[in-house]
Parts: C-alpha cells; structure tokens; sequence
C-alpha cells in the first residue's frame, strides 16, 4: 500500500458510496486506475466488505452493553465461540487478556431481552463462570474508521 491506496481506503470508510470517479478526483488519478486498486485491495483482504451505518435507537435496540465474560477452560473457547456467531444481539465479541476471556459488545431491545440474553443464553453455557454488564447511558465516540499504520503499508 502507498500513500494512494491510505487515501482510498480513508475514503471508503468515510463514504463507500462515493463512485470511483469521485475517488478518483480525490486522489488526482483515473477512473480506471482507482477501480483498479480497490479491486486489488479487495483482493488483499484490506478491504473486506461495505456497509450501512444505522442509528441503532430508530431500529428499536435501545440498551448497548459491554459484557464481561470469564470461561473457566481454554476447552470452551471454541463452543462459546460457535455460540456467540449465532447471536444477532452480539455485535463484537473480543478474546481479551484480563479477569475476562471476553468482552461482547450488545445492542438489545431493552433490559428485559438484555436479561434473557445473559440468564438464557449466555450464563448457561458451558464453561461460563462469571458475566459483568455495563450499561452504556451516552456514547461520545463510536466510528469503525481503522487509519492505516505506517508499518503496515
């Protein structure tokens, strides 16, 4: 990656609806030269898909949580793993260093499903020994914008 492809992968992440022409504009290249690169980083996996951003309220999940879960074996990592992918309310799940294993990232309806999520379904499973919720009230920053380090290019 050169300093063209930082710029294409900064604007993809800020507007992946911007067309190539635009992008193309942005980078002082062509059409064709753009479309080119983007297939490439497609192609390297640095770009791995495009998505919507949403306001998570106006689509009913009012509660966002952070969940703490201690598992008592690397032995269940694997089926807790499994179990996480099935859940749509879970939208991060992090293998983390620390009292956790893991650390989930939740948007539910409310604290009712909240509750079914972490009695039902969560504190159930084996290995699971310990769950720590925190609710989030106001989120200062939230964006999903990774700036490429020098190293890595």
């Amino acid at each position: 990656m050169d300093a063209i492809d930082r710029r294409i992968v900064d604007l993809l992440q800020t507007d992946a609806r911007l067309t190539q022409a635009q992008i193309a504009l942005k980078v002082g290249l062509s059409q064709p030269s753009v479309a080119e690169r983007i297939r490439k980083l497609e192609e390297r996996r640095i770009v791995i898909g495009y998505a919507a951003r949403v306001d998570p309220r106006k689509l009913g999940k009012d509660i966002t949580a952070l969940i703490g879960v201690a598992i008592e074996h690397p032995r269940f990592f694997d089926a807790f793993a499994r179990k996480v992918l099935q859940e749509s309310e879970i939208l991060e799940c992090h293998r983390v260093a620390g009292p956790d294993s893991y650390l989930l990232k939740v948007r539910t309806d409310n604290t009712g499903t909240l509750d079914a999520l972490l009695v039902e379904r969560l504190r159930t499973l084996p290995g699971v020994t310990r769950t720590q919720t925190t609710i989030v009230l106001c989120t200062v920053k939230e964006d999903s914008r990774v700036a490429p380090s020098q190293e890595a290019m």
